[in-house]
C-alpha cells in the first residue's frame, strides 16, 4: 500500500493535506469492494524508524492487503494493527494539526505528533455512490414539526450518529457527511426549531392581515396580535433546542448516540451531553461557539431576568419589531448572504450554491424574521459552555475537537481552551478551513466521527 502526497513537519503539522491525497493498494479501488473501508484513524509517523502506524484500518482489509504484499503487519496493540508502509512525497494545499498532545505542545513543541490521512468522499461523477438520503418530519408538539434527514438506517448493527447544525442553516449543511457515513453508520441531521425547515407551519399570533403591504407579508408572522395557545411559551432558546434533541433521540432514534455539532450546534451538543449523559456515547465539536444568548437565564438569575420584560416570546414588542425589520432587510438580502458565506469559508473553491439556496429559501419564509428576533433575545442556558464542558468531563463523555484555522468568528484559541480543560480529547486544527470545516474538508469531519465512535468502542 502506498500513501501518496503525505509528509510531516514540525509542530505536529501535516502539511498540505487536501483532496489530492489518494490511497493506493495493489488493485485499483474500482475493483476492490473494500476500498471505502480504507479510512485511517489517528495515523502517526515514527520519525526514528520511518514507519507509519495506521489505527483501526478495517481488519479484513488489512489481512487482504497483507496477503497481497502491500502491507506488512508488525504487531497488535489493544486490538489495533500497526502497519508499515511506504510514504512518498507530493503536493497539497492544506494541513492538519492533530492528535492526543497537550494543548501547549501543539504550539510549542517541534516534534511530529498525530497525523491524519483520509480518502476522498464518494465521487458520484465517477460512479461512486453515497448513501441515499431521506427527508422526514417529526411532530414533536402541536404545530411544531421538526425536519430531519437520515441515511444508513439499514445498518442495524452500526453506531447511531446525530448531527446538529449551526445558526442560520439546517440539516442540509451535513449532506456530505450523511452520504459518506451513511454507508457504514446510521446517521441523522436535524433542523433546530425556528431554523431551516423546522419553522412553524402557521403564524404563532392572531394578527389581522388588514393593512399589509406586499413587502410586509413576507415576514409578518409573529409580529402583532395575540399569542395562539400552542405558542404561549414558545421561545427559540438553547434550552428549547436541548429538549428538542433529547426527545428526538428518545422518540425517533431510540438509543444513545454520538453527537456532532458545528458552531451553535456544537454548543447545543455539549449542553445536551452535560444534561443527558445517559443518552450520549460521545461528542465531536466542529468550531463550537463558546457562548450563546445575551439575556440572563430566568432560573439561574431570576431577579436580573425581571429587568428584561421581553425575552423572545411572540408577538414581538413594537420597539423590537422595528429593529428586526431593519436588520432583517439587511441580512436576508442575497448579497449579504453571499458575503457572509465568503467570510466563513476560507477555501473559496468550495461549492456553496446549495447552501446559499437553502439559506435564501429559509430567509423568505414568513416566520423567519420573527424567529430570528426570538433567537437573538432568548435567554442564555442554565449552564455556560465551560460548566457544560466540566460536567461532561465529570461524566467521562468522550470528545473529539475539530477546528478550522481560518474561522473569523470562533478562532482556534477557543478550541485550544477546550483541549486544555479536556486534555485527553483529540484535537485537530484544519487549514485552509473556516467556520464550517465539515463542508470545506468533509473528509475530516467524517474522520472525527470515526474517531469518537472508535474510541468509545475500544
Amino acid at each position: 500500500m502506498e500513501i501518496l502526497s503525505f509528509y510531516y513537519a514540525p509542530c505536529s503539522y501535516v502539511e498540505n493535506l487536501r483532496k489530492e491525497s489518494v490511497l493506493k493498494s495493489s488493485n485499483s479501488h474500482q475493483s476492490n469492494p473494500n476500498f471505502r473501508k480504507l479510512r485511517l484513524w489517528c495515523t502517526k509517523i515514527d520519525s526514528r524508524c520511518g514507519s507509519l502506524n495506521l489505527c483501526n484500518l478495517d481488519q479484513s482489509v488489512l489481512k487482504k492487503l497483507s496477503r497481497s504484499g502491500s502491507l506488512r503487519l508488525r504487531n497488535t496493540r489493544q486490538g489495533l494493527k500497526n502497519v508499515e508502509s511506504k510514504v512518498l512525497n507530493g503536493s497539497y494545499n492544506g494541513y492538519v494539526i492533530g492528535g492526543e498532545m497537550d494543548a501547549r505542545d501543539i504550539s510549542e513543541r517541534g516534534e511530529s505528533a498525530s497525523k491524519v490521512v483520509i480518502p476522498d468522499l464518494p465521487d458520484e461523477s465517477n460512479g461512486e455512490s453515497g448513501a441515499p438520503l431521506s427527508s422526514c418530519f417529526w411532530e414533536w408538539k402541536p404545530k411544531l414539526n421538526v425536519h430531519y434527514e437520515k441515511a444508513g438506517c439499514e445498518n442495524l448493527s452500526s453506531p447511531p450518529v446525530l448531527f446538529l447544525p449551526g445558526f442560520g442553516v439546517g440539516s442540509f449543511h451535513y449532506e456530505k457527511q450523511l452520504k459518506d457515513l451513511g454507508r457504514d453508520f446510521r446517521v441523522w441531521a436535524i433542523d433546530f426549531l425556528g431554523q431551516g425547515k423546522s419553522l412553524p407551519l402557521e403564524d404563532p399570533t392572531t394578527r389581522s392581515n388588514e393593512g399589509d403591504t406586499p413587502e410586509r407579508k413576507d415576514y409578518a408572522w409573529g409580529f402583532e396580535g395575540e399569542t395562539k395557545p400552542w405558542a404561549s411559551d414558545l421561545v427559540y432558546s438553547i434550552d428549547l433546542w436541548q429538549d428538542q434533541v433529547r426527545y428526538f433521540i428518545e422518540q425517533v432514534i431510540g438509543e444513545p448516540v454520538y453527537v456532532v455539532g458545528n458552531s451553535l450546534g456544537g454548543f447545543v451538543a455539549l449542553y445536551f451531553a452535560a444534561c443527558n449523559p445517559h443518552l450520549v456515547k460521545g461528542v465531536t465539536l466542529l468550531n463550537a461557539t463558546p457562548f450563546w444568548g445575551f439575556l440572563p437565564n430566568p432560573i439561574r438569575s431570576p431577579r436580573l431576568a425581571k429587568l428584561f420584560p421581553w425575552a423572545g416570546t411572540f408577538p414581538l414588542p413594537t420597539s423590537v419589531r422595528k429593529l428586526t425589520e431593519f436588520i432583517w432587510q439587511k441580512i436576508s438580502d442575497p448579497g449579504s448572504i453571499a458575503e457572509i458565506l465568503k467570510q466563513v469559508y476560507a477555501d473559496h473553491s468550495t461549492k456553496v450554491d446549495k447552501v446559499f439556496s437553502h439559506i435564501l429559501e429559509t430567509a423568505r419564509h414568513p416566520a423567519a424574521a420573527a424567529s430570528f428576533a426570538s433567537i437573538m433575545f432568548a435567554p442564555r442556558g442554565q449552564l455556560s459552555f465551560r460548566e457544560a464542558l466540566t460536567r461532561c468531563q465529570m461524566n467521562n463523555v468522550p470528545m473529539c475537537l475539530l477546528y478550522g484555522k481560518e474561522d473569523p468568528w470562533v478562532k482556534p484559541v477557543w478550541g485550544l481552551q477546550v483541549k486544555r480543560q479536556v486534555p485527553e480529547a483529540p484535537y485537530y486544527e484544519i487549514s485552509p478551513a473556516g467556520h464550517c470545516p465539515h463542508d470545506e474538508v468533509p473528509e475530516l469531519a467524517s474522520k472525527g466521527c470515526d474517531d469518537i465512535c472508535f474510541k468509545c468502542r475500544t
